[in-house]
């Protein structure tokens, strides 16, 4: 059983075959007309501070980036890469800057240069990239159209001043054009700090603490937003529920008490939620598609339960749109569902991988944001510097004036029909998940709708897969939680040659899976190395 998805151009026809059944769409916000900058950000500033008074890949790493698979990444030995590595180790934990890029000591990955959808490796090795960083390069590496602007704006400005320049207050009108539901915005430098911002603007506006997330989504790396559920120690056919754990270590069981967790897609646990928390729950946070679960997608149904639910009980809805904002749709997925929060979080595609990011809403709310009494601090140093502004106005400007978006939605679904074909020749039974842009791909026979329906899906399988795309020359992420990233670069690849690379790649992995030589059954890890 193969299930596609169509093209993303009608919103409406579509919007049911990825993520649920229609319901009416919510009304859209009145846009809101842009005078001055303080129509746009609290009290006219990218930050607090601004004012003369006064970010596991992916995700979490126990989830997504286990040592075990990594060190199984069939890349061919790289001598540069393995003096680069050696020396790396000296300096930094695992040799790397931040977890998710270990892939073992021999397999983690040196980039020499990147250009389009393509990087070549420190080996001199090509590859034709569906990482993308996890989601930030919307155009392609490298895109001059960008890159230019940056440079221009730096010679001329300098990269921070500590104060405002006006290009933030003209991308957070950018950003309002395309989003209807933004009315002030502030600047962020990372997912994890603009959510980290939207809660505690949440918290203030409210006057209330508890915060609920969804189970599989992912929010950033601080310890609120770092307890999980453990699934690899779970018996899904058992009558129990699973245990709620941290993500590593430092994380201090008290950053649990204020926390709720709640299962996408299940409306009998959204119920008891708000009946249980409804007076307590300051804001409800989750990703409509879970770019941690494979572009899992909230039915239309049940979003729209839960927007009721929060207009009813006074709590916020926090939207995150770190990965998929301006990616699955100019207005994200907001726009695709029709139903809107009062809060949203952007990051990633906004600055074509320059880092920024930003959070917005309702103008009541995020105007319990500043310096005076009982305000809400919100501040950052290099919160909207001029690398990080120059880079988003260029790519928006990008976004809203041309069909890149477009051109990613057909050439997603070009290549969620071409790997379906491959899946079907094999025999391999499987679906796909959310838009063309950011799509998740599970194998099985069923459609999984939350995240612990994803454990019965074959991942090791897929794990096994992706490692002889890796072998190649096709990057992407080894583990079916995330999703297969789409960028406008990736309309000059030949698709012939990728779907032959894919089809001899699912060939490999057949045979190692049935000769257990890989990835075998439920397996989250690959104990043993994949020869081909």
């Amino acid at each position: 059983m193969i299930s596609r998805l169509p093209h993303n151009g009608a919103f409406s026809a579509m919007r049911s075959r990825w993520f649920g059944s229609l319901a009416a769409p919510a009304k859209e916000p009145r846009s809101i007309p842009f005078f001055e900058a303080d129509k746009d950000m609290p009290q006219g500033v990218a930050s607090t501070l601004h004012e003369g008074a006064g970010e596991l890949p992916a995700s979490q790493q126990s989830i997504l980036m286990p040592e075990a698979v990594h060190e199984v990444a069939r890349l061919p030995p790289a001598s540069r890469q393995s003096v680069l590595m050696a020396e790396a180790d000296q300096h930094m934990p695992q040799g790397v800057a931040e977890n998710y890029r270990f892939w073992g000591q021999k397999r983690t990955v040196f980039v020499k240069t990147s250009k389009g959808c393509r990087f070549t490796d420190v080996d001199g090795k090509e590859f034709v990239d569906f990482r993308l960083g996890y989601g930030p390069i919307i155009l392609g590496y490298r895109d001059e159209r960008v890159d230019r602007v940056v440079c221009e704006q730096i010679m001329e400005r300098g990269t921070l001043s500590g104060f405002s320049s006006g290009l933030d207050s003209e991308v957070a009108r950018q950003i309002k054009g395309l989003c209807p539901q933004i009315e002030k915005i502030r600047f962020a430098n990372s997912g994890t700090e603009a959510v980290m911002g939207a809660l505690r603007t949440a918290r203030g506006f409210t006057k209330r603490n508890r915060i609920a997330t969804v189970e599989g989504s992912f929010h950033g790396l601080y310890d609120e937003m770092m307890w999980r559920t453990d699934l690899d120690n779970w018996d899904y056919d058992g009558k129990t529920e699973p245990h709620i754990i941290p993500a590593g270590g430092g994380i201090p069981p008290v950053s649990r008490d204020l926390m709720d967790i709640i299962v996408l897609n299940d409306f009998e646990k959204l119920e008891d939620l708000f009946k249980v928390r409804g007076d307590s729950l300051a804001a409800v946070i989750l990703e409509p598609i879970i770019g941690n679960a494979g572009s899992i997608s909230a039915s239309q149904e049940w979003l729209q339960r839960l927007r009721d639910l929060c207009t009813e009980n006074g709590t916020m809805l926090v939207i995150d749109e770190v990965k998929s904002g301006f990616r699955v749709a100019k207005g994200g997925a907001q726009e695709l569902y029709g139903i809107y929060g009062d809060l949203t979080t952007y990051a990633k595609a906004i600055g074509n991988g320059y880092p920024v990011a930003c959070f917005g809403g309702r103008r009541d709310v995020m105007d319990a944001i500043g310096s005076h009494q009982g305000g809400v601090v919100h501040g950052g140093t290099y919160s909207a510097n001029m690398i990080a502004v120059s880079a988003a106005h260029a790519t928006l400007k990008v976004l809203a004036e041309t069909d890149a978006n477009k051109t990613i939605d057909r050439v997603g679904q070009q290549l969620m029909d071409m790997l379906g074909r491959v899946f079907e020749e094999a025999g391999v039974e499987n679906h796909f998940a959310g838009p063309p842009a950011m799509f998740g791909m599970h194998f099985g026979p069923n459609v999984p709708t939350n995240y612990r329906h994803w454990r019965t899906t074959r991942s090791g399988l897929y794990q096994c897969f992706a490692w002889q795309l890796i072998d190649l020359g096709v990057m992407l992420e080894p583990d079916c939680r995330e999703p297969w990233f789409i960028c406008e670069s990736h309309q000059d690849v030949d698709l012939a040659w990728l779907e032959d690379t894919c089809r001899i790649a699912m060939k490999r992995a057949l045979e190692l899976d049935r000769g257990k030589g890989c990835c075998q059954g439920q397996a989250l890890t690959c104990p043993t190395s994949c020869k081909s």
